[in-house]
């Protein structure tokens, strides 16, 4: 059953679409390991991105010398996109002092993950990986930031005078740390300047940044310089720190408001999970699925069209949802043990636990599942609309953006319920839920553009307007001669707007990270 699901994944790829936002992320590693028994590692971490198939460096960090446990300075600023699936690895190297080239560098370890994987929890630590897939005993952290539309940069130079001498010999050589303080009173590192070597009086070199980095944005937001003596065996000797802000280092503010526009971003970073739910058409215009020209039909290597279009969407939105356990629905069938016809059983058979673990689950629910149903109708795809829709009211009443749901349905045919559709998606327009409907097959899907608020406002057959659009409808004809990732792209392009225009809508903030990450756990 894997090579199925494999074979789908594999033919996701990438291409080029505008952004949804930048991202600002920051390497941090522990416990690396000393290869050399008479000194500690030079690390310098390397990020690449897949483009397919290819592993290509995008970027690279500082190298930092005699660290076991290196927090770097380097930003990496990347472009995300919420609808396709961006492969990182991070390669963390010992470079040895005598040179700066990674072929003659030292292998430690890498790291593979996506993109959503660390916005999605914020900060993503995970072991690092070496020769042969072995897990070592270092750890690599990634911390996420979404780059604001204040995209201004600043440029800073730092100086000091008369400090301490902390050296026998020589006088102190020192360096300068700074460090923004967030909303949970954590610190985090903006800049760290060069060494001056053999001086009390430094003057660091001039560097650029962008006040999201340095600040967040807000000028009044607490900045902390320390300042150290190094020493080339990694234990530097404290000198000194203050404390000040944006605001005061300028001497005067320039008049500007910092205004703070919530984003997608910001409220999956704030803890905000995508509940994702699939429904399948098990209706009889599909065809027998032991015929080889069936809609269902199962090749032991080619996935038909609802097995591609199921792992397209649904190799995205596994990445913001903590514990990758997906419901399955079908509809349209006679199911055992009595074989009546049901639009809303559970594919794994289990109606107490609908959930199936990752998308894999998922795939092989619908595998075990066909043999066992007898495929046929009618199209009525309202009770599983409603069937989410109630678990997304339960998440409405708590007034808080902590899940927001997205109900996946694949059919083959134009739906026959079509007033009772509009009355639950017009209902299901007033909570936190988005629908995508992707017609399988050659039917004439004409009907079913009235469901796309895209060209007008979808009524309920009483005349209520839907409070905002969440549908979206493509037919997959439409993407069968290109990349599913193309597929994947049409249909998830408008979530991150549903999920911001709902929490607006409803004067909902997204939560501030600490008070949600201690007790957040996230499956592999």
């Amino acid at each position: 059953m894997s090579n199925i699901y494999e074979s789908a994944a594999n033919t996701l790829g990438l291409f080029n679409s505008p952004c949804l936002a930048k991202v600002e992320l920051r390497v941090t590693c522990k416990g690396i390991s000393d290869r050399d028994a008479l000194s500690k590692p030079d690390p310098c971490v390397l990020i690449k991105m897949q483009s397919h198939g290819q592993w290509l460096e995008v970027d690279r960090t500082e190298v930092i010398r005699s660290s076991i446990s290196p927090t770097f300075s380097k930003v990496f600023t990347v472009d995300f996109y919420f609808e396709e699936v961006q492969r990182l690895r991070y390669e963390l190297y010992d470079i040895s002092s005598n040179h700066n080239g990674i072929k003659e560098a030292d292998f430690l370890g890498a790291m593979e993950c996506t993109l959503g994987q660390i916005v999605s929890q914020r900060k993503l630590t995970k072991p690092l990986l070496k020769q042969g897939s072995t897990v070592s005993k270092s750890f690599i952290m990634v911390t996420a930031e979404e780059l604001t539309g204040n995209d201004d940069y600043v440029e800073l130079s730092f100086s000091a005078r008369k400090l301490d001498d902390k050296d026998f010999f020589s006088k102190s050589d020192p360096f300068l740390e700074i460090f923004r303080m967030n909303d949970d009173d954590t610190l985090q590192l903006v800049h760290r300047t060069e060494t001056v070597m053999n001086n009390l009086n430094p003057v660091w070199k001039t560097f650029k940044t962008s006040l999201n980095s340095l600040c967040s944005g807000d000028h009044d937001r607490p900045l902390k310089c320390t300042v150290w003596d190094w020493d080339s065996n990694g234990k530097h000797d404290y000198i000194g720190e203050y404390q000040a802000t944006f605001k005061e280092m300028r001497g005067a503010m320039d008049g500007r408001q910092i205004i703070k526009m919530h984003s997608f971003l910001d409220y999956i970073m704030g803890g905000c999970q995508i509940q994702f739910t699939v429904a399948i058409d098990f209706t009889a215009s599909n065809g027998d699925p032991h015929n080889s020209c069936s809609l269902h039909y199962i090749h032991p290597y080619q996935p038909n069209e609802y097995l591609k279009a199921l792992v397209a969407v649904g190799e995205i939105c596994q990445d913001y949802d903590s514990d990758k356990m997906f419901p399955a629905f079908g509809f349209g069938a006679q199911i055992p043990p009595d074989f009546k016809v049901s639009h809303d059983f559970a594919v794994n058979f289990n109606e107490e636990n609908p959930e199936c673990a990752g998308i894999q689950g998922v795939v092989e629910a619908y595998q075990t599942c066909l043999p066992k149903l007898q495929l046929y109708g009618p199209t009525n795809i309202a009770p599983i609309i409603q069937k989410v829709a109630s678990s997304a009211s339960q998440e409405m009443h708590t007034k808080e953006a902590m899940q927001y749901f997205i109900l996946l349905i694949l059919t083959d045919g134009v739906i026959t319920d079509m007033a009772d559709t509009r009355e639950a998606i017009v209902q299901a327009s007033h909570l936190p839920m988005s629908i995508i409907i992707v017609g399988v097959g050659s039917a004439d899907f004409s009907d079913m553009q009235m469901l796309d608020g895209d060209d007008g406002i979808l009524r309920s057959p009483k005349g209520e307007p839907c409070l905002r659009d969440i549908v979206q409808f493509v037919p997959f004809r439409n993407f069968k001669h290109g990349s599913p990732a193309e597929l994947a792209k049409t249909v998830l392009a408008e979530v991150p707007n549903q999920v911001v225009d709902y929490y607006n809508n409803k004067g909902i903030k997204p939560k501030v990270p600490s008070e949600f990450e201690s007790s957040r756990t996230f499956a592999p």
